[in-house]
């Protein structure tokens, strides 16, 4: 195992992304077990699995909302759970199906978020701006969020994960609820993003695995199955559907 800060002997990468034997129980029922793998600065790692499968779990302990029952979480070489503050900064979530405060406006919403952030007057104006352009939010900047369709609300969720230009992005279903063009878009902008930060991308969608990812982790019965690149699953969407049967049909998975 990587120590936690330093290299990827097999990319030369710092390591930004850490899971190390993670494991979360409910009582004898086990949503996570013994969960371990590294991503590297510069990757966009695709994580899959069935519904149930301990992914949204696994993503929870690595941004600190849940504490694991054992192993240990590190981003960009801080511990999550004893460097919690220096973790976080670090990192930009966007859980699935995430709260918003529903009389906020997406303007008024984000430049709360950005305070608490402690982003300065300069940074937070330039980086309204970024978020609004990128998730196309000028349409609906000044509504209330509560009068907002699924996908602006997603996407305002995606404009917070952005807002203070984190090193490290765990995104849950970031496409969910989006139409074509906003899914094509959003794909877009990870794939850049994914240049110069690390990406765990959560999502159902496989034609978006072969768009943007290099790498797949694969869980099934909260194990990791799979862990390797896109290639090693299939050529077409077609054989990664299909390898994907077969990882994750072996076992019962849990809903």
């Amino acid at each position: 195992m990587i120590a936690p800060g330093s290299t990827d002997s097999g990319t030369g990468s710092r390591v930004m992304i850490e899971a190390r034997h993670l494991s979360k129980f409910y009582g004898r029922f086990a949503a996570v077990q013994d969960v371990s793998f590294t991503v590297p600065r510069g990757e966009v790692a695709a994580f899959l699995g069935p519904n149930g499968a301990g992914k949204s779990t696994t993503m929870k302990l690595l941004t600190g909302f849940l504490a694991p029952s054992e192993g240990e979480a590190y981003i960009g070489g801080h511990h999550i759970g004893t460097s919690r503050i220096d973790a976080s900064r670090l990192i930009g979530y966007l859980p699935e199906n995430g709260p918003l405060y529903n009389e906020m406006t997406p303007h008024s919403l984000l430049k709360y978020t950005g305070l608490a952030r402690g982003l300065n007057s300069s940074e937070l104006a330039n980086r309204l701006e970024f978020v609004a352009e990128k998730c196309a939010l000028r349409s609906v900047w000044g509504k209330t969020i509560a009068k907002l369709s699924r996908g602006f609300r997603q996407r305002v969720g995606m404009a917070q994960a952005l807002l203070h230009d984190p090193d490290v992005l765990i995104l849950d279903e970031p496409t969910s609820g989006l139409d074509p063009n906003q899914n094509h878009d959003l794909r877009n902008l990870i794939k850049s993003l994914g240049q110069t930060k690390t990406i765990l991308l959560s999502t159902h969608i496989l034609r978006e695995v072969q768009a943007v990812c290099s790498r797949v982790i694969l869980v099934n019965d909260g194990r990791v199955v799979f862990d390797g690149p896109v290639a090693d699953m299939g050529s077409s969407q077609n054989d990664i559907e299909t390898r994907f049967r077969e990882l994750t049909t072996s076992k019962k998975t849990r809903d």
